[in-house]
């Protein structure tokens, strides 16, 4: 409130539920920000090299914000039990399947994934793939398994004998195909 010069009258007339409100609404922002920090690659996974795009956007981001997660942190500071953080928790995790299964979907639509993969079950492990090395990341400081993590996951999504198999999406002898 010091840095901002906010009183808290001002405060609780914007979040008159409180702390828990206005920490919520930190929540919010932040879940929001992971998404839009992802754009416009997330939105459009429609190729090898949007994925790759996509995959070297994640990590950077989280390269760049370093080991400081805000998200992590107010959901940390509400509870992350209480019914509001699980549900900013839960909307962000369903926003971010969808979009990744839309682009499954349109990989298989044009055949570059093979179409006996559940578009939404793919999703799913590639977020908990990428939430996993992220939270490795935050206890460490190194990105080693979120980079395994997406490239593996990747190399799954691309099927054996696909191209790239032998490097990471970014690396030596990833994917070719544009």
């Amino acid at each position: 409130m010091e840095r901002t010069a906010t009183s808290k009258s001002q405060l609780f007339h914007y979040f008159p539920g409180g702390k828990e409100e206005l920490l919520l609404a930190v929540a919010r922002h932040e879940a929001s920000r992971v998404l839009d920090d992802q754009q416009p690659e997330l939105g459009t996974l429609t190729s090898w090299s949007a994925w790759r795009a996509w995959r070297d956007k994640v990590v950077a981001r989280y390269r760049e914000q370093g080991m400081n997660c805000p998200l992590y942190t107010a959901v940390s500071q509400i509870g992350r039990t209480t019914e509001g953080a699980q549900a900013v928790v839960a909307g962000l995790i369903e926003q971010w399947q969808a979009e990744l299964a839309t682009g499954i979907r349109h990989m298989q639509g044009v055949g570059e994934m093979d179409t006996g993969l559940d578009a939404d079950r793919s999703a799913a492990a590639l977020v908990a793939a990428v939430q996993g090395g992220v939270m490795i990341f935050l206890s460490t400081g190194g990105l080693t398994h979120l980079e395994a993590a997406l490239d593996q996951s990747l190399a799954h999504l691309r099927g054996p004998g696909g191209p790239g198999e032998t490097g990471g999406p970014g690396g030596p002898g990833g994917p070719t195909r544009a």
